[in-house]
C-alpha cells in the first residue's frame, strides 16, 4: 500500500511561538487516533524556534482530507488565526524506505 506523506512547514510570528506550539501539541493525540493516520510528528527548528514542521503519514489522500475537516483541526485554525506568518503543505509519496535501499546495495 502506498501511503501519502504530508510535510507542513509553519512559520509563526515571534511573539506567538509558545501559544501556537501549545495549540499544535493539542492536535497530536487526537490526530493519532484518527482513521488512516499512520504517523503524525511535530518538529521545531533548533535555530529558528518560530519554524515548525508537521511530518504526517496517511493511508490515503481521502483520509487525510477528512482529517483536515475534523473539529480539532478546525478549532486549531480558528485559535491560531493571525499568529501564523506562513504555511506551506507538500503532499508526497515515499519512494523507498531505508531497508529497501539496503537491499539494493
Amino acid at each position: 500500500m502506498i501511503n501519502l506523506t504530508i510535510v507542513a512547514n509553519i512559520n509563526v510570528k515571534q511573539d506567538k511561538i509558545d501559544f501556537v506550539k501549545a495549540e499544535m501539541i493539542k492536535l497530536i493525540d487526537k490526530t493519532l487516533i484518527e482513521k488512516g493516520c499512520v504517523e503524525y510528528r511535530l518538529h521545531q527548528d533548533n535555530n529558528n524556534p518560530a519554524h515548525f514542521i508537521f511530518y504526517e503519514c496517511w493511508e490515503s489522500r481521502e483520509l487525510w482530507q477528512i482529517h483536515r475537516e475534523n473539529t480539532h483541526l478546525v478549532d486549531y485554525r480558528v485559535a491560531v488565526e493571525g499568529a501564523i506568518e506562513s504555511f506551506d503543505v507538500s503532499e508526497m509519496t515515499e519512494l523507498f524506505t531505508g531497508s529497501e535501499l539496503t537491499k539494493l546495495s
